[in-house]
């Protein structure tokens, strides 16, 4: 028996609303305006400002992530009366319609060849900008895969083995992106450098907490504000210095010493004429689920605080949430909860954070009935696997029996993609084209309801 079709309906519509909120093109159209003068940006958010742009001749488009090139596409459709160039870095597999700006396919989760050239082929675009060419950036997630541009010395394959090593040792996404952007050329603000001293206007879709834009994609045109010598303690930290690289631990080392250039700072003149611009978030997302869900019949309650840290923590956390919610409301509720947490590996299984997530949360309310949660990534992806994320409801585990699986088993293995699959639970989307983390969406029905009446 599978899981419900009535309620996981609910669920995909409900994902589907947050999707379709952070649709790339959509979130330009909205703020984006071609005047005979120029172009004039509407910044998204409570102070509702506008910047005007001149516009002489050129603009050229550059940017990179999972969903660089629906911005870049935005961008085209409002300025077909303009002269445009660009190159924009997007995953492989991925197709976008785009006629002025060129499409170079990079390589994601892990990066490889084509995230190389893209970087490089923006790095020749701007070298070749005029003093009145306007430059759009277009950055989402995975923008820190798909744009690589490893410092001399240091190969994309040591790049890569570093990355791998502090995905696995449990790092941040802080700690990853301030050693990621040590080793990069077009990281923590080089992407700036390069295009000063023309203006930058970027476009950028934030998949990190507290949308800090120095994270996202590991901040091309922001400043870097860590160091070296942070970069260093952190790779202590975690005691990865004698797995690192040679190459890498020879390059941080002569860099903590001072013998390496430092990535531009706040204050640094390569930002004086750089103009970020959020134009969408997990907020957005999760406020328009819960719009969806109130049409559903559900009381919504969103929870504020972004999820993150350890994901078998945070999911016993929001176990514990939908416990105490279930057994007060007194109506359908639909929780709804945004952000990222981090897998620490100590199994050799597949699957991803949000799959995990909802193994862990199922194994938390064994015993409990009348609760179904989908976990999922926004882009469609979950980790290294073709799904996005998992369902699980307070009858999961006895389905699970049936076919004699242990689920404390297979969390011990990292393993929760065969768990799911098994189940016929996996929720696989395809890429959305989007990218604002992740997203947990919760039904309860309290005793007094049956999940069918929500049907």
């Amino acid at each position: 028996m599978s899981f419900p079709l009535s309620i996981r309906n609910q669920l995909q519509a409900l994902f589907s609303a947050a999707v379709a909120a952070v649709d790339p093109r959509v979130l330009i159209s909205r703020i984006i305006q071609k005047e005979p003068s120029g172009l004039l940006v509407h910044r998204p958010g409570s102070d509702s400002s506008q910047l005007h742009f001149p516009v002489h001749r050129r603009i050229l488009i550059v940017g990179a992530g999972k969903g660089a090139g629906f911005l870049a596409q935005g961008l085209e459709q409002l300025l077909v009366e303009q002269e445009i160039t660009g190159v924009v870095v997007v995953p492989v597999g991925q197709q976008v319609d785009l006629h002025h700006v060129t499409v170079v396919h990079g390589e994601h989760p892990i990066p490889g060849p084509g995230s190389v050239q893209g970087a490089a082929a923006i790095f020749d675009l701007l070298a070749q900008k005029r003093p009145d060419d306007l430059i759009c950036f277009c950055l989402t997630g995975g923008a820190s895969s798909l744009l690589v541009s490893p410092v001399d010395g240091i190969s994309l394959a040591d790049k890569v083995a570093v990355n791998q090593l502090l995905l696995a040792c449990g790092a941040d996404i802080h700690e990853v992106n301030s050693v990621r952007k040590h080793l990069s050329r077009i990281k923590g603000g080089g992407l700036a450098r390069a295009a000063f001293p023309n203006h930058i206007v970027g476009f950028i879709l934030s998949d990190v907490l507290d949308d800090d834009v120095s994270t996202i994609g590991s901040g091309p045109t922001a400043p870097d504000p860590s160091t070296f010598a942070e970069v260093w303690a952190i790779v202590n930290r975690y005691a990865l210095l004698h797995q690192l690289p040679p190459s890498v631990r020879s390059y941080l080392s002569s860099g903590k010493n001072g013998f390496q250039k430092e990535t531009p700072k706040p204050g640094d003149a390569v930002f004086s004429h750089v103009h970020n611009i959020l134009v969408g978030s997990n907020r957005l997302a999760l406020e328009a689920a819960a719009s969806r869900a109130q049409t559903l019949g559900f009381v919504t309650h969103l929870i504020a605080t972004s999820l993150s840290g350890d994901t078998t923590e945070t999911a016993r956390v929001f176990a514990a949430t939908l416990r105490l919610l279930h057994r007060t409301s007194q109506s359908p509720l639909c929780v709804l909860a945004g952000g990222e947490t981090t897998v620490h590996l100590t199994g050799t299984g597949k699957g991803g954070r949000n799959q995990e997530f909802a193994l862990v949360v199922a194994d938390e309310l064994r015993g409990e009935r009348g609760w179904a949660l989908l976990s999922a990534g926004t882009d469609g992806i979950d980790g290294p696997t073709d799904a996005a994320g998992a369902f699980v409801d307070g009858n999961s585990l006895n389905r699970a029996r049936q076919y004699g699986l242990d689920s404390s088993q297979f969390l011990k293995q990292n393993d929760s993609y065969t768990f799911f699959s098994t189940l016929g639970d996996l929720f696989v989307p395809g890429p959305t084209g989007t990218n604002v983390m992740d997203i947990k969406i919760a039904l309860l029905w309290p005793s007094t309801f049956t999940a069918h009446t929500a049907s």
